[in-house]
């Protein structure tokens, strides 16, 4: 199993030092997170900040979680990602959602789709258009909410054949769950609740997912990720013993996730960095 960790809150100078300080301590990747206005948490831009982060580290995954391509122009998303991807030696992954309301510059501005139904389809549009971005070669696209005609983003990904995608799949969600199955990783996630989920709940989506992705020719779950985030036990047994379980189950990302800012500050997240993952 990999293990990740989201810098959740800090200044821009403390989001680098926690990258730095991630790959020194044998952490796999370093997470930031994509929003406009959620107070009253400082909220940095993922693409400038990756591509910072790019620049102080040299092994370790970057990527957001998640980045909000329903209120994004993919082919905007697919230079921006081009651009990081080349910054940082093809180590960029695309976790992807539909965005969260409760962020005022997507539900409190004009323009943006609220609806879940629209903004999975825009998700949909913007997947498309940016595996075809991604070839290098020029492409026109026509979906429910997008069109583009004879565009060239060049030059291609430093990945092959991509970069990786991880849509969010919520557990029970026949359509988030397919459009995971589709790319290649899946953020596994409770629909309508916070607890985390169980080893047992993962291992039964790990094999919904085999069962499609086979289906599909896909060659089951081999190379597919399988991506879980949220807090570790305190304890470094009861945290070796819940990876294991889930590690069991099909994961093969843990992303450790520290949402409370009263509990999150920058001091305290650097302090868990530098204790390294739990099997470091």
């Amino acid at each position: 199993m990999r293990f990740g960790f989201v810098g959740s809150f800090g200044t821009v100078a403390q989001q680098l030092e926690m990258a730095r300080e991630a790959e020194e301590h044998g952490w796999d990747g370093f997470f930031t997170w994509d929003g406009i206005s959620i107070a009253p948490a400082d909220t940095w831009d993922p693409w400038v900040l990756l591509g910072a982060a790019a620049g102080v580290t040299e092994r370790i995954r970057l990527g957001a979680l998640v980045f909000a391509l329903a209120r994004r122009r993919p082919w905007k998303v697919a230079r921006e990602a081009l651009t990081v991807d080349h910054l940082s030696g093809g180590r960029l992954v695309l976790p992807v959602g539909l965005g969260v309301l409760d962020d005022a510059g997507f539900s409190r501005v004009s323009g943006e789709a609220l609806g879940a139904r629209e903004r999975a389809e825009r998700l949909d549009d913007a997947l498309a258009i940016l595996e075809l971005a991604w070839t290098g070669e020029p492409f026109s696209y026509a979906g429910r909410h997008h069109t583009v005609e004879d565009v060239l983003i060049a030059p291609r990904p430093v990945q092959t054949p991509r970069i990786p995608v991880w849509p969010v799949a919520g557990v029970g969600s026949e359509r988030s769950m397919g459009r995971a199955a589709r790319w290649d990783g899946a953020v596994l996630q409770r629909i309508g609740g916070d607890e985390p989920l169980e080893a047992r709940e993962v291992e039964d989506a790990v094999a919904w997912l085999r069962e499609r992705r086979t289906a599909a020719g896909l060659d089951g779950v081999e190379g597919f990720e399988v991506v879980l985030e949220g807090v570790l036990p305190e304890d470094p047994a009861a945290a070796r013993d819940h990876v294991a379980a889930r590690a069991s189950a099909g994961v093969t990302w843990w992303i450790e996730a520290r949402w409370d800012p009263a509990r999150a500050t920058p001091e305290a997240l650097l302090a868990r960095i530098r204790q390294g993952p739990p099997d470091a």
